[in-house]
């Protein structure tokens, strides 16, 4: 039989995404209709397991408490490309479709890019593509990318189920990072207010994640207020604290701070002596992070210390900032400009935004594209689908469209790639890092 070429693979992975586009579009609308948050994901869990077994891929189920991956092993040795999808939902009560219980909503678009590597998946398997190509490629459907539910979290830690709070953070940590040497994914964004369809090359900013207990004592709020010590006050004054800090952050640093409280007291007559507050500290680089974090410690502290409460902080790592490939970026683009205009795509931006790709991103070659298709903020009431051929097909196309540039020809592009590629840790200096800014801080 003869060998296709690189441009008769493209067209027939194309064809059969194309075909398949209505059922994509389905699945990624069952998902949204089954918005599950992080480590929950069940429901999306079977859905996509059930899609990787009636492709005939070999699977996995659990990845990581949830989440699954499929794979052929190739017959032709080569690299192996890491496909991600992500399952989770956010929290964004205010959302017309939120679910009514849990406040559960896709307002982030992962049901559009965990249905996007599916439909790679199909233009590459179902056409026969892959078999003709020199490496592997692993299509994994990841839990738990959005940071919420802290304390559900921290509960499947000391039961031993998790070492870390991001799914990514957990797949690094059970070696199913190990064998991957590329890992490329897209994310949704609105990217209408420019005028464009998609941006390439964006970085993301990284955090380190907090919680904060406040401990006051309790006294009466109206017969003897003076006995007590109001942890409310505290957490009060350490957020001005952190507002007067805000000026000493670097504008090249892209420094977020953004703290809640979760509790603010247990009843209106008692003078609080239990308080909660969780936040974020984002940054661009990690010594942007290290060092914003740092001041916020001390003006929390201070505010716990100004009305002589005590203070509980726990320190979380959260993800790092997001790193793109200039070379995949590169291919990307050509093969997305094949299928939307090259006006209508823009290169480079910055993304206050966090994402755990971006751990991902320090350890191998990584690709982190936003396509658009969709309107509104992301997290806000507004996130919605406008049009569903660029959200999902357009990008499953380009991914395959990509490998297929990467893996032809005995893969020699992504040799290259992997060759050039310096990281920015090793897989032990990354978990060293986590455990180190792991801690807590007890005044």
């Amino acid at each position: 039989m003869r060998k296709l070429n690189k441009d008769e693979l493209k067209k027939r992975a194309c064809e059969i995404i194309d075909e398949k586009a209505e059922y994509i579009i389905g699945v990624g609308k069952k998902i949204y209709d089954n918005p599950e948050l992080g480590y929950k994901e069940t429901f999306a869990t079977k859905l996509i397991l059930g899609e990787f077994k009636s492709l005939g891929l070999d699977t996995e189920e659990n990845i990581a408490v949830t989440g699954c991956k499929g794979f052929i092993k190739s017959q032709n040795s080569g690299p192996t490309i890491g496909v991600m999808g992500e399952l989770d939902a956010v929290i964004c009560r205010e959302h017309p479709h939120a679910d009514y219980k849990t406040g559960a909503i896709h307002a982030c678009g992962h049901n559009i890019q965990v249905a996007g590597m599916l439909g790679t998946a199909i233009g590459l398997v179902s056409s026969g593509v892959l078999s003709e190509l020199n490496g592997n490629v692993e299509f994994l459907a990841v839990p738990a990318e959005e940071y919420v539910e802290l304390e559900y979290r921290s509960e499947l830690r000391d039961e031993g189920k998790i070492q870390f709070f991001g799914g990514k953070q957990e797949l690094i940590y059970n070696g199913e990072v190990d064998n991957l040497d590329i890992a490329i994914m897209f994310h949704s964004l609105d990217l209408s207010a420019y005028g464009k369809k998609a941006l390439i090359g964006g970085s993301g900013n990284g955090f380190i994640g907090k919680k904060v207990k406040f401990i006051g004592k309790e006294s009466h709020a109206g017969g003897a207020p003076e006995e007590g010590v109001n942890a409310l006050n505290a957490a009060m004054l350490a957020i001005n604290n952190i507002h007067a800090q805000r000026e000493t952050f670097k504008d090249e640093d892209k420094i977020r701070v953004h703290p809640i409280i979760t509790k603010g007291g247990d009843i209106v007559n008692v003078v609080p002596a239990d308080v909660r507050m969780e936040t974020y500290v984002r940054g661009k680089t990690i010594e942007g992070i290290l060092d914003a974090n740092n001041k916020v410690n001390r003006a929390l502290s201070a505010g716990a210390k100004a009305v002589g409460a005590n203070i509980e902080i726990t320190e979380l790592p959260g993800y790092l900032p997001l790193l793109n490939n200039n070379d995949l970026n590169n291919i990307f683009n050509e093969n997305l400009s094949t299928l939307i205009e090259k006006e209508d795509i823009v290169y480079g931006g910055e993304f206050a935004g966090s994402f755990d790709f971006g751990d991902i991103s320090h350890l191998i070659p990584s690709l982190h594209p936003f396509i658009g298709g969709v309107k509104g903020n992301l997290h806000t009431r507004e996130f919605k689908i406008e049009d569903s051929y660029l959200a999902y097909i357009v990008p499953a196309k380009t991914m395959a469209l990509t490998i297929i540039d990467l893996l032809y020809d005995d893969a020699k592009v992504s040799k290259e790639i992997i060759d050039n590629f310096e990281p920015k840790m090793s897989k032990d200096e990354y978990l060293e890092f986590l455990y180190k800014v792991s801690k807590k801080i007890e005044q």
